[in-house]
């Protein structure tokens, strides 16, 4: 599964560790999570939603699902 959690996290201004210690998980997993290597649970994607204020749509999608701007 996609994301553009590196984008959102960038335009706030936070780096890793920041993101990490304010929705409570280790730096590996939004590093993990950036790259696509790792897909978080249902309650980590919401809580991520959540933290950025935007839908986990947004945040979240398939890799064939179009992209706006793309």
């Amino acid at each position: 599964m996609r994301n553009c959690l590196r984008d959102l996290r960038k335009a706030r201004g936070l780096n890793q560790v920041e993101l990490a210690e304010a929705v409570e998980v280790s730096r590996q997993t939004i590093i993990a999570m950036e790259a696509d290597k790792y897909d978080p649970s249902l309650p980590m994607a919401y809580r991520l939603a959540a933290y950025f204020d935007v839908p986990v749509e947004e945040l979240f999608f398939n890799s064939w699902r179009k992209v706006e701007g793309t």
